[in-house]
């Protein structure tokens, strides 16, 4: 989808086109693309159908408002959530209506949340088409009186004439998704510069950021939502200065760093999973001391207990069986208990689940987690219960 038929989309012929395009949603594409080409030209068809397919994939992040809102592939697939974006809006909220610089927004998923939380945005983009989207999502969702989005280089924003800067550097390069933060863009040392100039800042980052890109004075804030780690932000010009965070959504739970060292043990009654928002954050000494455990190895994240603590920050099961790693006495053991599924995790092991859950060629009724770790550095398999006990 280019411009001009973005553009389109946006006419009372465009919207018409759409809103048929929407009731297809699910059908065959070509019956589809055949009924819209009776009343519309083909370039108007494949627009609306590739809006209506991407506005289906969007309720994921964005719930009812996707239905209103318009996207672009790579734009949607690097859009923040709406929840994580709401909570990140939410902790600028701290200042009546701040004027916020959002430096490089994409489809805007970020600017709308701070525009909702009553934050003036300006934003900029290098890419004409996210921009029109940009407009466009702000109208859509009644906060364009607050927005304003226009073509620009993040290179050249102005941070120390705002109260944020807020920044989404494009982690995606002509051979896909980068994990290299130089590799980003803007590049990782304009946006250091730009966190330099700025009074209060919010960059959003990869959740595997290396902490050697993390800058000495700033925050560094890691958000899971529903169990699944989705982003990490770094914020600077506020305290908690150097501090790790790890955020639950939709619960609001937080955790921070206190110092807190977990002990060594031998393995418990139960195995505690920390979740990966605290373990990204290097908090699982605070997870540890949560749940009164230690660690059954000093280098994997897995606490082990003898209480059944419950806790939003880690999932608990109660071990069956500790084994050394074989997969013939792994197999028996898990025949002998008549497991037919096994949910299979690691940390610290090197063997592939797929091949594994094949080699092990279960049969039964029953259901185990199998838990392949290290225990004082040795290969060690959990057999557990597959559910937490009450």
């Amino acid at each position: 989808m280019d411009l001009d038929a973005f553009t389109a989309l946006l006419t009372p012929r465009g919207r018409e086109a759409l809103a048929e395009a929407q009731e297809l949603v699910g059908a065959d594409p070509v019956a589809a693309a055949t009924r819209l080409r009776r009343t519309h030209d083909a370039a108007l068809t494949s627009a609306a159908l590739t809006q209506a397919r991407l506005r289906e994939r969007a309720k994921a992040k964005f719930g009812a408002d996707a239905g209103r809102m318009f996207f672009t592939p790579h734009g949607l697939e690097q859009a923040t959530r709406a929840e994580v974006a709401a909570h990140r809006a939410r902790r600028l909220g701290a200042a009546p209506g701040p004027r916020v610089a959002d430096a490089c927004c994409g489809v805007g998923g970020d600017l709308l949340a701070l525009a909702r939380a009553g934050c003036a945005v300006d934003a900029v983009d290098t890419d004409p088409l996210s921009v029109a989207v940009a407009r466009a999502n702000a109208e859509a969702l009644g906060v364009a009186d607050l927005v304003t989005v226009r073509v620009g280089d993040a290179a050249e924003v102005r941070p120390e004439a705002y109260d944020v800067l807020f920044a989404d550097p494009a982690r995606r390069t002509s051979r896909g998704r980068t994990f290299d933060p130089l590799a980003y863009s803007p590049s990782w040392p304009v946006v250091l510069g730009l966190l330099g100039r700025a009074r209060v800042g919010c960059v959003k980052v990869a959740p595997g950021i290396p902490y050697e890109f993390i800058p000495d004075d700033a925050e560094a804030e890691w958000v899971s939502y529903k169990g699944e780690v989705k982003e990490a932000t770094l914020w600077t010009g506020r305290p908690p200065e150097g501090a790790r965070r790890a955020t639950l959504l939709p619960g609001g739970h937080t955790l921070t760093a206190t110092g807190a060292r977990a002990a060594t043990g031998p393995v418990g009654r139960y195995v505690y999973e920390p979740d990966g928002a605290a373990v990204r954050a290097h908090l699982v000494g605070e997870v540890a001391e949560l749940v009164r455990g230690w660690l059954p190895d000093p280098m994997i994240a897995y606490i082990s207990g003898d209480e059944p603590v419950d806790t939003p920050w880690a999932t608990r099961y109660e071990i069956q069986h500790v084994l050394p790693f074989s997969l013939k006495r792994l197999r028996a053991a898990l025949r002998e208990r008549g497991v037919g599924n096994a949910v299979i995790k690691k940390r610290g092991s090197a063997v592939d689940i797929e091949r594994l859950r094949a080699d092990l060629r279960l049969s039964g009724d029953r259901t185990a987690v199998v838990i392949l770790t290290r225990v004082s550095d040795k290969p060690t398999v959990l057999i557990c219960d597959p559910s937490p006990p009450a």
